[in-house]
């Protein structure tokens, strides 16, 4: 039994600004073990406020990882929950029986066996995959395979259907990106305008940075009765928990929440998208219980858990000095502080009066050492490696706070073709006048006071609902990427020194380090594209967010230039990781149903969708329905049968050019089948075409071509062929039910006084009959092999219909067949299906339907094709096949080989149907074989099946009833 671990790390005061609800818990499993946690918790949080430092193993070297950034940028907490990998469980709430686990660990995250892997790290350079294992070329697979088992993440299940994403369509005038003071400000200044405006923040509340940390609790408020204006205005819409993933041209945005992906037209955007803490490099900063001061911020304001009993925080500003004063307020041992600054600023010194904390001015933070979990921090002067080794100040803790470097979230803006130069003063990129209708505002536009962003907020407002009304947009001044009053970045942490003991990463999802990318540009990998695609640095999860700027400044100083020189990589939508689910096509499968359906769904039968219809494929047993059409009568619902009505004097000519046979002599009452062709001879469908009278016809299809066939026909009638001919659809004007069997002409007789016998209504000939008082359009043709009738009536009687003549089969043992049935009966009479046994490249005369062409015709789709074929002779044909064993049942599609001259096995064929008779108790198929081997009955051919061979005997003509006494009985 999995124990249920108490809250170790969770505070006991509660503070306004928590999320949490303490008086609820929650149990969920972490790999097999049993953790509590409270409503408003992440897994991130949960697992941090019990103890739990790793969270996962790095890709290449499988380190141990814990919470980094807290704020779902990062690698370092990456899960699976269920069948979903790659859940960022510092984002992700958690839920009551959720079965949470790591990823990329064997056997265990604790005890990863592939960890070994970098005992021999100084034999896998960056890019050693590339010149490892190039030679031998055969043993490539087996790489690979290593490879993908080493260096995955989670596990894709190929069984589990994913979720349905839903698609909406927004537009607006103004869309707000980022719900932050910035982008509150902004949103009800646009509003005011009277504009309509639409504003996306990635987090479940807005507010942004201001709900977690402490110099901005103490605004929250002003700020809160802003968004609950928003809530209530009428033209705002807030779409919080949703992430912009990527702009487009003319402003087309899109937007991914949990269950939807949306599409947004803006006449005017504003990207105050805030900022991105990103970690310094410095020698073991991947170890568990290094934190970022946002993740930090978070864990300890919103869901009230200590990053550690013993701390050391290593800041450059204000914000680090706040959080140690409430972490201690709490009982934790502030180990040191180590502020960058020699000079701290007023509200640092009141703060410090207060603490019991050794305080090391003008220090960093430049290693920590830990087997499992940092234990060390080493702290020194900014003055050089020979400093370190000869003064270290080495502080035991069980967590470091970093105030990490802060840049400005603005790939949005530069996908949109904002340009920009890298400062090195400020460490970011300074961007110049941004495109048409876009604007920035806060933090992306380099202003740090809260105040400031506000105010800078409502201005970007004001200006794009301005642009967004305005007639003549071309006369309006564009907006400067750059705030005037703007202030150097804070957060601004300088490099940190060498430190020979630990790796120093500059990307996290990739582990590469700073000595990888010296070694990149050392082998000539110096442009900025190819270095990201040799080294893979930024091409991880986090898409360049946490690791772009260490690694454009490590190549800086590799290459003696500035960061401006070497560029920046493109940025490309999505800027998040997003489910392939988002990406896919709109999941639905709309269908239409015939007016017998409710009838099939009563009746148990089970639908299969066949094109756009929804169509019953057994009502339990297909064996039993094909021994009664076989044996008595069955009837079945072929209302998606393509049906046209096609009048006027030039049919006969239109119908000469689109089939393959003729039609000239077809007398009235008759019937005819026909092959469809495009002009290069390749079968597109075939069916049967009725003459009603001189100039009305009646063509039916196959269900899934009929809408195919519509378009076709059209398209050449339009062109000229089809001259006075009027084209009617009456695919769903009619229903349609196929009565086949010996008995079916006594069960039509019972229903009317028509004459029925074959002299009056012969087999290929069309009758219109009075049906129980309804006037129907019947055909007598045979599919299925036996005596039968195509009966069409209007739709509105189809229910009716399809009652009477089942009441009137009882006394015969009347059975409905489905799609399966139907397959067997028309595959013991060979004939073929287009789109099953019939591809993309099949012609007539190679699926051996010969007899139909009609070469000696003036002209028709698909002539020359076919007469090319007919005098070169087939290479392949379309042959039935008897399986020597009955009990195998080859899969349709299986591949039919034989050995060549090296005793390989070589693909000759393949299987296009295959099924068992019960009527011959046999099995059946058919088959494409080369010329020379289906010209010859009884020839023997071998089926790759299950690992093994299968031997077939090539079959000509129907298995069952060769002559057609049956069907013309």
């Amino acid at each position: 039994m999995a124990d249920c671990r108490a809250s170790d790390y969770r505070h006991t005061q509660t503070r306004l600004s928590e999320i949490i609800d303490r008086s609820e818990v929650i149990e969920f499993r972490f790999d097999g073990k049993t953790y509590r946690a409270h409503p408003g918790d992440t897994i991130g949080s949960a697992l941090a406020a019990a103890g739990v430092k790793t969270l996962s193993r790095s890709f290449k070297y499988h380190r141990r990882r814990g919470l980094l950034c807290g704020a779902g940028h990062c690698p370092n907490c990456l899960v699976q929950i269920g069948n979903e990998p790659n859940v960022r469980s510092c984002q992700r709430d958690v839920e009551q029986d959720m079965d949470v686990r790591s990823q990329n660990a064997w056997p265990s995250l604790d005890r990863d066996i592939m960890a070994l892997g970098e005992n021999a790290s100084r034999f896998m350079p960056v890019g050693f995959y590339y010149k490892t294992f190039i030679r031998p070329r055969f043993l490539w697979p087996f790489y690979e395979r290593i490879l993908r088992r080493v260096a995955g993440l989670g596990n894709v299940s190929k069984v589990t259907k994913s979720e349905v994403r839903e698609k909406t369509y927004l537009h607006a005038d103004v869309v707000v990106i980022g719900g932050g003071p910035a982008g509150i400000n902004a949103a009800q200044a646009a509003s005011s305008m009277g504009s309509r405006v639409i504003l996306c923040d990635d987090n479940q509340q807005m507010g942004g940075h201001l709900r977690h940390t402490g110099g901005g609790l103490a605004q929250y408020d002003g700020l809160a009765s802003l968004i609950s204006e928003l809530e209530n205005a009428e033209k705002v819409r807030l779409c919080s928990g949703t992430a912009v993933t990527g702009w487009y041209e003319d402003n087309w945005l899109a937007a991914c929440s949990d269950k939807r992906l949306y599409k947004i037209r803006a006449q005017a955007i504003i990207v105050a998208t805030g900022g991105i803490y990103f970690p310094p490099v410095f020698a073991n900063n991947d170890l568990p219980g290094v934190l970022l001061l946002s993740a930090a911020q978070r864990l300890f304001y919103l869901q009230g858990v200590i990053p550690g009993k013993r701390v050391v925080i290593a800041t450059v500003d204000d914000e680090g000095w706040r959080l140690a004063s409430d972490l201690q307020s709490v009982g934790v041992e502030i180990a040191a502080i180590a502020d960058e600054r020699q000079e701290i600023g007023t509200e640092a010194e009141e703060i410090f009066k207060d603490l019991d904390v050794a305080l090391h001015r003008g220090h960093q933070l430049v290693a920590v050492t830990g087997k499992k979990t940092v234990e060390t921090a080493l702290l020194a002067q900014p003055n050089g490696e020979a400093a370190v080794a000869a003064n270290p100040i080495l502080v035991g803790c069980d967590s470091v706070v970093v105030n990490g470097r802060m840049a400005p979230a603005n790939e949005l803006l530069f996908m949109a073709g904002a340009q920009g130069h890298f400062n090195d003063d400020i460490g970011e990129f300074y961007l110049e006048k941004l495109p048409s209708g876009l604007f920035n505002a806060g933090r992306c536009r380099g202003l740090t006071d809260v105040s400031a962003q506000q105010t800078d907020g409502r201005q970007a407002g004001e200006a794009a609902a301005e642009y967004a009304s305005s007639a003549d947009r071309k006369s309006l001044k564009r907006w400067q990427g750059r705030a005037s009053s703007s202030q150097s970045t804070f957060g601004h942490v300088s490099n940190a020194l060498p430190f020979n003991k630990g790796k120093r990463f500059v990307c996290l999802c990739e582990d590469v380090t700073d000595e990888d990318i010296e070694t990149a540009i050392a082998e000539g990998y110096d442009s900025v594209e190819l270095l990201k695609r040799y080294s893979t640095v930024s091409m991880g999860p986090c898409q360049g967010k946490m690791c772009s700027i260490n690694a454009l400044e490590q190549a800086g100083r590799n290459l003696s230039c500035s960061v401006s020189d070497i560029g920046k990589t493109t940025s490309r939508p999505p800027i998040v990781p997003i489910p392939l689910a988002v990406l896919a096509g709109q999941q639905m499968e709309p269908v239409q149903v015939s007016p017998m359906h409710e009838w099939h769904v009563e009746k148990n039968a089970k639908m299969m969708v066949a094109g756009m219809w929804l169509r019953p494929e057994h009502y339990g047993s297909p064996i039993a329905e094909v021994q009664a059409v076989r044996n008595s009568v069955g009837i079945m619902d072929v209302s998606p049968l393509g049906k046209f009505q096609l009048t006027g004097p030039g049919v006969p000519n239109l119908l000469e050019r689109l089939y393959v046979n003729q039609w000239h002599g077809l007398r009235r009452g008759r019937v005819r089948y026909g092959i469809m062709c495009n002009d290069e001879g390749v079968v597109i469908d075939d069916g049967v075409c009725a003459r009603l009278s001189e100039d009305e016809w009646f063509l039916s299809t196959t269900s899934t071509g009929a809408s195919v066939v519509h378009e076709w026909i059209e398209w050449w009638r339009q062109s000229g062929w089809g001259e006075g001919v009027h084209l009617t659809d009456l695919t769903e004007t009619y229903s349609a039910f196929n009565l086949a069997g010996p008995c079916s002409r006594a069960v039509l007789g019972k229903l009317t006084d028509r004459d029925l016998t074959n002299a009056k209504f012969p087999y290929m000939r069309v009758r219109s009959v009075n049906v129980s008082g309804v006037l129907c359009r019947i055909l007598r043709i045979g599919f299925t092999g036996e005596l039968s009738y195509e009966i069409h009536c209007p739709a509105g009687f189809g229910r009716f219909l399809w009652d009477k003549l089942l009441e009137a089969g009882e006394e015969f043992g009347i059975r409905p067949f489905g799609v399966e049935a139907q397959r067997v009966l028309r595959l013991e009479k060979a004939h073929i299906i287009v789109g099953q046994d019939t591809d993309a490249m099949s012609d007539p005369i190679s699926a051996n339907l010969t007899e139909v062409v009609k070469l000696e015709k003036t002209d028709f789709l698909g002539k020359r094709a076919l007469a090319r074929i007919a005098t070169e002779g087939p290479k392949q044909l379309l042959v039935g096949f008897k399986m020597e064993s009955h009990k195998k049942v080859p899969v349709e599609g299986l591949q039919i080989v034989q050995p060549d001259d090296n005793e390989c096995l070589k693909t000759i064929g393949w299987v296009t149907s295959c099924r068992v008779s019960s009527t011959l108790n046999e099995t059946i198929g058919l088959c494409w074989l080369p010329f020379d081997v289906a010209s010859k009955p009884g020839a023997v051919f071998s089926i790759y099946f299950d690992g093994h061979l299968e031997e077939a005997r090539v079959h000509h003509g129907p298995f069952y009833d060769p002559d057609g006494e049956r069907l013309k009985s």
